[in-house]
């Protein structure tokens, strides 16, 4: 007799069920284990801070009594973690189950509150892996949002508080690329990143923004018997409209925003839905021109973004001159208005 496969596919889809639950479960009682040391180690070195150097002695003496008996896991680091977690998390409420201890190992080194705020929101609304959350915190997705919105807004968003009505509000400027793995001094074609995209997809998706969907590469269209093609179309549910991407491995000039200008206004004429919203145009370039990005767009538009990219993760100082860039950018208009 043969068993059937579908009795055996049952089965094994019951054993993969029960070890992942395992898994999950273990997690998380390793995370309120680590909270309730944390939170031993604080109380007792509350009531012995009179002492000088007590907590610093208490660790140390705890690592020394504890590593013998359970291993590596107690040393005196993972206990300075430990009373870190708890005086960042002092309500066990807050804890969320489907992180891990990775997950908070990461939060817990995020001293400003809001920035710690964002990305717990966006990490449990995206399913984000600990890895993913790291790699989110090391491209400083936070700091580079607040490029083009106040912190109100960038949270607001994170927590679903309010549905992103502008594209600015989740697209990031730079868009940092490491993950495709091309090395920053070598020179590239336009179709080698785009291929380094498809190749990136899930990586790419999650560094664009919330709410995207790949739909296309290479979208031909016709106009008149001319032929042309977009580099990458994507779907935005939270905005609700179609997102061209145009990639220049380049300057950006004004006839590159002349044409995704063209691709944007095809595609509003005859794709889009009236229910949707108009069409979005995302210009990745390897640098630009601001100048020239506002003067060859319309005052008021809304469709067009130029978004430098890297192919590297940004340094603070990188961030802090852009910032800095940005408030004097701001300073000029209000002068000129």
């Amino acid at each position: 007799m043969q068993l059937k496969q579908e009795l055996i596919q049952q089965i094994q889809s019951i054993i993969a069920t029960a070890k992942e639950r395992a898994i999950r479960s273990v997690d998380t009682e390793r995370v309120l284990m680590y909270w309730q040391i944390g939170q031993v180690i604080q109380e007792e070195e509350q009531q012995g801070k009179e002492r000088a150097g007590y907590g610093e002695f208490l660790i140390k003496s705890l690592s020394e009594t504890l590593q013998p008996q359970f291993g590596s896991g107690f040393s005196v680091r993972q206990l300075e973690m430990c009373r870190q977690f708890y005086r960042t998390f002092p309500n066990t409420n807050a804890l969320r189950s489907q992180f891990s201890w990775t997950h908070y190992r990461t939060l817990i080194r995020i001293e400003n509150q809001d920035k710690r705020e964002f990305y717990i929101a966006e990490a449990a609304k995206n399913n984000w892996t600990a890895r993913q959350l790291e790699r989110q915190v090391n491209s400083q997705l936070f700091e580079r949002l607040l490029l083009s919105n106040d912190v109100k807004e960038v949270l607001a968003v994170a927590r679903d508080e309010k549905q992103p009505s502008d594209a600015k509000e989740i697209i990031k400027d730079p868009m940092v690329l490491e993950f495709l793995g091309l090395k920053r001094e070598a020179a590239y074609y336009e179709k080698d990143l785009e291929a380094a995209i498809i190749t990136h997809l899930q990586e790419f998706l999650l560094e664009i923004g919330n709410g995207f969907s790949f739909v296309a590469r290479q979208k031909r269209i016709h106009i008149e018997g001319d032929e042309f093609s977009i580099d990458l179309v994507f779907y935005n549910r939270l905005l609700q409209c179609f997102v061209l991407f145009e990639i220049k491995t380049t300057k950006l000039t004004h006839q590159d925003i002349g044409q995704l200008q063209m691709y944007v206004n095809y595609y509003d004429r005859f794709e889009k839905q009236e229910f949707e919203n108009p069409t979005i145009g995302i210009l990745l370039c390897a640098d630009k021109n601001d100048a020239v990005v506002k003067i060859t767009l319309p005052e008021n538009n809304k469709t067009i973004i130029a978004s430098k990219y890297q192919l590297y993760l940004p340094t603070e100082q990188q961030l802090i001159d852009e910032v800095k860039k940005e408030i004097e950018k701001l300073d000029h208009d209000k002068m000129n208005e």
